[in-house]
């Protein structure tokens, strides 16, 4: 064993040396394994970035993985009493440790702006919707527990409903009213992105037990094919972790339906992108494995030509290192580790500059797109993928050197 450590070591050695009296030749052969190593990474990086891009939209559109949504409706004649439903959720939630719940009714109201009155999507929620969403923020903030004790309702809109008001100061607490059977006045306290397709006005209002009758007496919550006047029952979404979705889905199901007693059918599906079935970023990935093996190529080919024509010019020095006693192994090892050397130098110095391309802030800025909150930090597998990569290029590429290397005979080595 002693041998064998003693021999590697002097092996390593040696290839050092090797590389500093070489170093200019070395030198430029290197540049192109680190920019290849370099390009590797740094695509791997924006990969991660843009994946983190595409999960947060989906996030924003669907709900974080796993989001599952509760619906309640009777096969009796009677309306289900939605507080009822409130008991008996807030009783399953409690069970499962469900810690990031929240009631969803859509309705529409006509809110008086500037310019004249207009139809408003308008959706009651509570406030861990956001969350649950990765709602983004523009302007303002979003509800906080505070505001269900706010005597005029606060309210949540997007960029279009912000406009129509003339784009007031939040500082200066506007209002808007919403006009209907029973108008109320809301307090606009945030103002959400809004993707460039909406075009029409949407508010989100405080879903809390309080203020529930009076907002849903203002807005017009009903259900298509539901008799005037009856109100749809509120649904619920709850953020379960994804390993536990099958067995909570079952398990709310059965108890819920339990809880609300003969007459409830209750449904719970999930409705975050993770739901379908596959791996939503597999295009991703496939591209940026592609692009990263590809440079990869063309950097070990560029390294290969260069050992080569470096072994020839050394052609009579391995030949009287073999006279004076070199194994075979001895010369094969070295040489590949002369390139291997080297390489793993190179290889460091292109993931550091992969790192400072990546998180610098005009990149992310312009990868992110104005869709990321939550920046990764530098993914650690892209570094360690760069110096493996590195180390991997550099023994292929002495592989072939080392074998022409050690094919030399002697005497004709001696007299190249």
């Amino acid at each position: 064993m002693t041998r064998i450590l003693t021999g590697f070591w002097g092996a390593l050695v040696e290839a050092w040396q090797e590389v500093r009296i070489h170093r200019l030749r070395v030198l430029l052969s290197l540049i192109g394994v680190a920019v290849a190593v370099c390009a590797l990474t740094t695509v791997v990086g924006l990969g991660g970035v843009a994946t983190q891009a595409i999960t947060e939209t989906n996030e924003r559109n669907g709900g974080r993985s796993a989001l599952l949504s509760i619906s309640v409706s009777s096969s009796q004649q009677a309306a289900l009493d939605d507080a009822a439903i409130a008991t008996g959720w807030g009783s399953v939630a409690a069970r499962y440790d469900i810690q990031y719940s929240s009631s969803v009714r859509n309705g529409n109201a006509t809110a008086q702006f500037r310019d004249g009155t207009a139809p408003v999507a308008a959706m009651l929620v509570q406030q861990p919707y956001g969350t649950m969403h990765r709602v983004q923020m523009d302007a303002g903030t979003w509800f906080a527990a505070t505001d269900a004790s706010r005597l005029a309702p606060a309210l949540v809109v997007n960029t279009v409903f912000w406009k129509r008001m003339g784009a007031p100061a939040l500082a200066t607490h506007p209002t808007v009213e919403l006009l209907g059977e029973h108008p109320l006045t809301g307090v606009v306290i945030g103002v959400v992105s809004t993707p460039q397709w909406e075009q029409d006005p949407r508010a989100f209002l405080l879903d809390s037990e309080a203020a529930r009758q009076s907002i849903a007496e203002s807005l017009a919550l009903q259900s298509a094919g539901m008799p005037p006047g009856m109100s749809q029952p509120a649904q619920y979404e709850a953020w379960v972790p994804p390993a536990l979705a099958r067995q909570l889905t079952a398990a709310i199901r059965s108890d819920l339906a339990s809880a609300l007693g003969a007459g409830a059918q209750v449904e719970v599906n999930r409705q975050d992108y993770a739901a379908f079935g596959g791996d939503p970023f597999l295009p991703v990935k496939l591209t940026v494995g592609g692009v990263a093996a590809l440079i990869l190529l063309l950097g070990a080919l560029g390294l290969v030509n260069i050992a080569l024509v470096t072994v020839q010019q050394r052609i009579r020095e391995i030949g009287i290192r073999r006279s004076f006693g070199a194994t075979a192994g001895r010369v094969f090892f070295a040489v590949m580790m002369e390139s291997v050397a080297a390489t793993v130098v190179a290889g460091g110095v292109g993931v550091a500059f992969a790192i400072l391309i990546v998180k610098s802030p005009l990149v992310e800025g312009f990868i992110g797109q104005g869709m990321v909150t939550d920046f990764p930090p530098f993914p650690v597998d892209a570094a360690l993928l760069g110096l493996g990569a590195s180390t991997v290029v550099g023994a292929l590429a002495g592989l072939l050197p080392a074998l022409v290397a050690v094919r030399v005979k002697v005497i004709d080595a001696i007299r190249y």
